[in-house]
C-alpha cells in the first residue's frame, strides 16, 4: 500500500510544471520562446557578471591607492581622452550585443507567425474569478456552437495526492505537442493576464479588443499558470492548468 501511494504520488508529480518553494531560478521550458527567454536571461546575466567585478575591481582599487594616508597631496586630473573613449565603447557594444538576440527573441514572441493547427480562446471574468472559460474555436458544430467549457479551481478539500493547492483545475487546457497552437486571450469585463511560465507566455486581455500569441509546446507534460492582473476580489483564484 505504501509502495502504490509513493508510485501515484510520483506519477502525479513528475510531469508537472509548477513553481517550487524557494525557486530562485525559471521552470523548465515547455517551448521554444521560453528557452530563448532562459538563454537570453544567461546571456545577460554573464555580462552582468563582467560588469560586476570590472566596477568592483576598479572601486576596491581606488579606496586602496587614493586614500588620504597614501596620497596626502591629490593630483589634479581633469581629463584622460583615452579611458573616456573605452568607457563610451565598451558599453556600446555590449548593449549591441545584448540588443540582437532580444530583438530577435521579441520578433518571434509578437502575434502568429505561422499558421496555427489549432486556435484557442481564453475569456477573463472578473466575477466567476474561480473559472475559466476556454473556447475550441476551429471546431464548429452544425449550429454554429463552438466547443467551449469552463475551467473551475479545485477547493482545497478535494484536492487528492499530489495536486497543488490554487493551481489545480477540474477540466484542464488539453493540447497536442510539436503542435503550433494560437491562443486568443480577450476579457468579459476588466483587464486580465493569461499566463502559464513554461510556455514563456504572458499575454494581456484587455476589454474592447483580442489579443494574439502562439504556443508551440516541444514535449508532454502538465503545466501550470494564474491570472497575474490584480484585478479585485479572489484574484488568487484564477488558475490555468495544460
Amino acid at each position: 500500500m505504501i509502495l502504490r501511494s509513493l508510485s501515484c504520488r510520483f506519477l502525479t508529480i513528475a510531469l508537472c510544471d509548477a513553481a517550487e518553494p524557494c525557486q530562485l531560478g525559471s521552470q523548465d521550458a515547455a517551448t521554444p520562446m521560453m528557452q530563448g527567454i532562459i538563454d537570453l536571461h544567461h546571456d545577460i546575466f554573464f555580462f552582468l557578471i563582467l560588469i560586476l567585478v570590472f566596477v568592483s575591481r576598479m572601486l576596491v582599487r581606488a579606496l586602496w591607492h587614493f586614500n588620504e594616508q597614501t596620497n596626502p597631496i591629490p593630483q589634479r586630473i581633469v581629463h584622460g581622452t583615452t579611458i573616456e573613449i573605452i568607457r563610451t565603447i565598451f558599453p556600446s557594444v555590449i548593449l549591441l550585443f545584448i540588443a540582437i538576440p532580444s530583438f530577435a527573441l521579441l520578433y518571434s514572441m509578437d502575434g502568429v507567425l505561422v499558421d496555427p493547427a489549432i486556435t484557442i480562446k481564453a475569456i477573463g471574468h472578473q466575477w466567476r474569478a474561480s473559472t475559466q472559460p476556454y473556447e475550441y474555436s476551429d471546431y464548429n458544430s452544425s449550429d454554429e456552437q463552438s466547443l467551449t467549457f469552463d475551467s473551475y479551481t479545485i477547493p482545497e478539500d478535494d484536492l487528492e495526492l499530489g495536486q497543488s493547492r490554487l493551481l489545480e483545475v477540474d477540466n484542464r487546457v488539453v493540447v497536442p505537442a510539436k503542435t503550433h497552437l494560437c491562443m486568443i486571450v480577450t476579457p468579459a469585463d476588466v483587464p486580465h493576464s493569461w499566463v502559464v511560465p513554461s510556455s514563456g507566455v504572458k499575454c494581456d486581455a484587455v476589454p474592447g479588443r483580442s489579443n494574439l500569441t502562439s504556443i508551440s509546446v516541444q514535449r508532454e507534460g502538465v503545466y501550470y499558470g494564474q491570472c497575474s492582473e490584480i484585478r479585485g476580489t479572489n484574484h488568487a483564484f484564477t488558475p490555468i492548468v495544460i
